[in-house]
Formats: structure tokens, sequence, C-alpha cells
């Protein structure tokens, strides 16, 4: 049987190689907006035939083998990240994007007239933005539903010409889950296309391609860069035709990520393993601390779910992830809360190595109005928490501390 290789040796060896010529360890930047005609198209190395080299790198850009031309089209730099984001993911194909928000447009351009989007009711606010206010405004429907509700996403799917259906999971802030394998059925039964935002989980805890997602979409901005220091956004697919697809619309649109950018994450990349790992320890502990405390009214964090929920956390995820949403009780002060603590900045964002706290309703999700919010369960006094690689002690300290004051 094949030896099948561990997520960090694919972080740290998924194509590049060494070139004869200088032997450099770190893959180089390619900043050139232009590539001299009748290059060789890559990191061609001499370690295989040349013949088989171009076998297997034939769809790197579009639909067969092609040489560089022009950054926009195809960067040496990005192409690498990309193939090592397709690889963690255990998909064919990968493409990466200026932001998450830029891989979602281009997602949506997919859609032709008449053609629905159906996205689920809590989904992070800038993809409502950017669905409704935008793509919306310009004559692109979309149905919004509970996802986790199987029978509600079959009702929605059998009156509406839905032909992709784009779900978080772990979702942004409520972290609910949803069934990967039975929505991937029902895409499959009513022809349309499964789309996994798996930005909360990482391609470490979760796999959604292996339980029937067509496209897995990060914002690379979150735990694949890791140090709050690049925004980016990519998409994985095995599927050669939405790959040719996509690749037309991302060369057309040009929202891509540049070079830098794409060297910066593939850096942050060789450490996502060790840092979500260490970021999962943390919140688990913090989770158990938070779900005790008589001042915390309640808390989301799929490793303390039970019933369905809990079991699909267990059957999908490898860990729960390093997310927590909390509530106060009504009798505490939140924005006491918020001043008193030192190792959680308010700020939006997560996934980082440093912790931070994000207060949705005026931040992340203010997109969302106020009634559709209250609806689906996103209160005024919800905070979401993203746990860093600080040590636990101190993290717990602060919380501790920053609650006596509330």
């Amino acid at each position: 049987m094949k030896h099948k290789k561990g997520f960090s040796t694919k972080a740290l060896h998924t194509h590049y190689k060494p070139n004869k010529d200088d032997g450099a360890i770190v893959a180089p930047v390619h900043f050139s907006t232009t590539f001299k005609f009748g290059n060789n198209g890559g990191y061609y190395d001499g370690s295989i035939s040349r013949k088989e080299w171009e076998e297997e790198n034939r769809f790197k850009f579009n639909n067969d083998y092609t040489h560089y031309d022009y950054s926009r089209t195809a960067n040496p730099t990005r192409i690498l990240l990309e193939q090592t984001i397709a690889a963690l993911d255990n998909n064919t194909y990968g493409l990466c994007y200026s932001s998450g928000s830029a891989a979602l447009a281009n997602i949506v351009a997919l859609l032709g007239s008449n053609e629905s989007i159906l996205f689920s009711s809590d989904a992070y606010g800038g993809t409502y933005r950017f669905i409704v206010k935008v793509a919306g405004a310009q004559g692109i429907k979309y149905v919004i539903a509970d996802l986790t509700d199987l029978k509600m996403t079959e009702e929605a799917l059998k009156n509406n010409n839905i032909k992709i259906i784009w779900i978080e999971i772990p979702s942004n802030p409520l972290l609910k889950v949803s069934d990967i394998s039975k929505l991937s059925q029902l895409a499959k039964k009513y022809k349309a296309m499964l789309v996994v935002d798996n930005t909360f989980a990482s391609p470490i805890l979760q796999q959604p391609s292996s339980l029937g997602a067509d496209v897995v979409v990060y914002s690379t901005t979150k735990y694949i860069n890791g140090h709050s220091d690049v925004v980016g956004g990519a998409v994985t697919t095995s599927n050669k035709e939405v790959y040719t697809r996509l690749k037309f619309i991302q060369n057309s649109i040009g929202a891509i990520l540049s070079p830098f950018d794409s060297w910066l994450t593939l850096r942050g990349l060789k450490t996502l393993e060790l840092r979500i790992n260490r970021q999962v320890d943390n919140a688990e502990i913090i989770a158990d601390f938070l779900n005790k405390h008589k001042k915390i009214k309640k808390i989301f964090y799929p490793g303390l779910f039970t019933g369905e929920q809990g079991k699909l956390v267990k059957k999908q995820m490898k860990r729960p992830g390093a997310i927590i949403s909390l509530e106060l009780k009504e009798e505490y002060d939140p924005q006491k809360f918020i001043s008193a603590l030192t190792y959680f900045p308010l700020a939006e964002s997560l996934g980082a190595v440093e912790s931070l706290i994000d207060h949705p309703a005026s931040m992340t999700h203010s997109a969302i109005p106020k009634h559709e919010r209250e609806k689906i369960g996103l209160s005024d006094s919800l905070f979401r928490l993203s746990i860093g690689i600080e040590n636990v002690e101190d993290l717990l300290e602060d919380l501790s501390q920053a609650l006596k004051q509330v």
C-alpha cells in the first residue's frame, strides 16, 4: 500500500524542489509581471523526464500545459501556493485570490441567468453583503435557509433553480455544523454544486472533498496564513470542468493574489498543522472554563455540542476548532468586559497566532439587518473569541480578571 504523506510534509514539500542552478531551499518570489516566450513554465529540475513532468503539470494554468506569459494569468509563486493548498485538501486544482470575498465573487460569477445560489441563514456578514447587496442588485437570484435543516434545504432546492449551495462549516459566528455528506447527496439530486467554506476548520481539521463537496473555499487570511499580515482567498476542486471555468473567470476578473502575498502565505502554511493544534488545545481548555462560569449565559463551541450537532462534529471534524462564541448574562456590562481584556484585542478577523475578540453585531455581521440577526440567534451580547497560541494559563487569567470587572 502506498504511503500517504501527512499535512505538514505536503505543506513543505508539494511541487517545489530546489533547482540545480542555485539549490535554494525556499521557493523564490517571482515579481515579474511578464515572461519571455519560450520559457519552461515551471520548476523542472531534471529529476524525471520532461515528458513525465509536462504530464504531471499540464493542468497547472489552463485546460492544457502552457508556459508562463503574464502574471495575472499564471505566476510561479502563486501557482506553487495554489497547488500546495489543493494538495492539503486532496484535490487536484487550486486557485488563489486577493481575498476570500474575491473567491466568493468568482464562484458566484459561474451562475447564468435565472440560476440561483442557496446559502446559510447564519453566513458570514461579508457573504451576505456580497450575495444580497451586490450580486442580488445585479439580478443574481439567491435563497437563504438553515442548511442544518435538511428538509428546509430540500424544499429550497425543489422550488428554485439552484446551481450553487454555499455553506460554512462550522458557521460564523454560531459555529453550526451541517452534514456535508447529506448536502452533497441533495446537491447531486438537484444538479447543484456544493461549495464548502472550510475557513474555520482548515484542511487540518476537516476534509470536505472526502465527504462529497465539489469545491472547497478559504479565506487564507485566517488559519492558512495565520499571521495577520496577508489578505487572501483560495478555491480547490478536483472537478476539471469547474476548475477550467473558474480559471477563465479568475484571469478575466483579475482579483489574483500578488506574488509577495503568495510567498508570505506559503511561509505561513508551513506551520499550519503545528499552529492549529496548539490553538485547539487552548480552545478546549478555555471553552470548558467559560462553560462553567456563572456570568456566561451561553457558549457556542463544537467540542461541547450534543445531540445531532455533536455527532456531526465527531463524524466530520478531526478536532473541534479554535473559535468560541459566548453570550454574557444580561445583567453584566459587555463594554467593561472588552475593555478589561489584555490578550484579546477587539478586532475583526480570526485564525492567526494572536488571540482576538470580535463583536459580530457591530463588526463582521453588521451588514445583516438586526431583525435577521435576532431571528438566527445572533444577539447584540454575542462575542466571538479567536484563540491564539499564547500560553493558555495567561489567556485563562486574562478572561477571569476581565469577567470579575463586569
